[in-house]
């Protein structure tokens, strides 16, 4: 039977420094490179806008109104709409506007 391959504690140690130092290199590295550039903003239809509002507004009624269990429901589907406000509200969700 072979004999295992012993490696002593300084090679571990050295092989710890090693990986620690690139990390912190990368890390300063990504810490030092410029922000992306923001997005193009982009006009939000009257219509989006009123839907965008209207969904910010309903948490405040259902808390005036006093429901119980205070979670908001949202349905995918609004009737009688020719925009898709999909990407508007995503991006106030996100806090971009």
């Amino acid at each position: 039977m072979p004999e295992p391959i012993r490696t002593s504690r300084r090679t571990w140690v050295a092989a710890w420094v090693v990986l620690c130092a690139a990390g912190l290199a990368a890390t300063a590295g990504l810490n030092a490179s410029p922000a992306p550039d923001p997005r193009p903003e982009r006009p939000v239809s009257a219509e989006c806008a009123e839907y965008v509002a209207d969904i910010e507004a309903q948490p405040a009624e259902a808390e005036k109104e006093d429901e119980g269990d205070g979670v908001p429901a949202f349905s995918r589907v609004r009737v009688g709409t020719g925009d898709d406000c999909t990407e508007e509200f995503r991006d106030h969700l996100r806090g971009d506007r």
